[in-house]
């Protein structure tokens, strides 16, 4: 009896990392990226959009087996990832595209995890702190419920034996995105700077049925980024407050603008009566509250130029 065995095809990934005066960190993500491409058949190109950097990225990235796409000016994490998905869907024949930031480091095997499933649109690699293995940079709300969880553990023991958590994924950290989905969906929305603009795509992902997974055995390392989320109202909650102008006037306009799209006025207004409380209250910063309220006023505007004032 004959057994007709079905090939297994390989697919073409192109990584596409963005960065910004951050050499000290592309510096360790590079060869990374190359060792993974000596070990992983398909990763065929590594593309690192530049945001217009001066501390010497430009010159260390041509002396590198990379692509290289400097944009003319720094166009924010959005603007980078719109550019490199939209490279890689228009100018190479990539199967998938593997996104990440410059601060994030892929496990040798992270790729070759991920590339085993073969059913996903939108999936990614757990992302840990780089100083402690066993917590999560990015907290994880786990599906079908509130419980919201911070060491590796947990994750683990929720993915089981498969190794997976269906419908959950933290973006542009080693997230890998279909061909087909990026031709459906678009590009991520390069107008919105930075913060909210991975949340958006998945968001938008969401909408049009994307299969979407976290590998709970596919890891990226990245550097602390403290607590996410200042409690608030007796501890009940948190506000993303950081201490930026810049983030905080780009986290008001944007976690408007994709609240307005996704979920609606209830979650809008109650995002707004949390900045305002947060900002009389939790946090008494007048300035900060008036800035907030015109990234607010801007984002319903569909204006997404104000950013440009906080810009060094």
């Amino acid at each position: 009896m004959l057994v007709r065995v079905t090939p297994v095809v390989q697919r073409t990934v192109v990584a596409v990392v963005v960065t910004y005066n951050r050499l000290a960190l592309l510096k360790r993500l590079v060869p990374r990226l190359t060792e993974i491409g000596r070990q992983t058949p398909g990763l065929t190109e590594v593309v690192v959009v530049e945001n217009a950097s001066t501390d010497g990225t430009t010159a260390w990235l041509a002396r590198q087996p990379v692509t290289t796409r400097s944009l003319p000016g720094n166009r924010g994490g959005a603007g980078g990832f719109h550019e490199g998905v939209r490279y890689a869907i228009e100018e190479t024949d990539a199967d998938l595209v593997w996104l990440m930031d410059d601060d994030g480091l892929p496990d040798p095997d992270c790729l070759a995890t991920l590339l085993t499933e073969t059913d996903l649109d939108f999936w990614g690699p757990m992302v840990v702190d780089e100083e402690d293995a066993e917590r999560l940079v990015f907290p994880i709300r786990l599906p079908g419920g509130t419980k919201v969880v911070h060491r590796l553990a947990d994750v683990e023991a929720a993915g089981g034996e498969r190794r997976r958590i269906d419908e959950i994924v933290i973006p542009f950290n080693g997230v890998l995105v279909t061909r087909a989905l990026a031709e459906r969906i678009g590009y991520p929305r390069e107008e919105f700077f930075i913060w909210g603009d991975d949340h958006e795509y998945r968001l938008r992902a969401e909408q049009a049925g994307a299969r979407i997974a976290t590998r709970t055995d596919a890891v990226v390392r990245h550097p602390s980024v403290g607590r996410l989320g200042t409690p608030m109202m007796g501890g009940r909650t948190t506000y993303n407050h950081s201490p930026s102008d810049l983030k905080g006037y780009c986290m008001a306009r944007n976690n408007t603008v994709n609240l307005r799209t996704y979920r609606g006025w209830p979650h809008v207004l109650a995002f707004w009566v949390k900045t305002i409380w947060f900002y009389l209250v939790t946090h008494r910063d007048l300035r900060r509250l008036a800035l907030s309220a015109r990234a607010v006023v801007a984002g319903l505007r569909g204006d997404f130029t104000g950013h440009r004032r906080y810009l060094s």
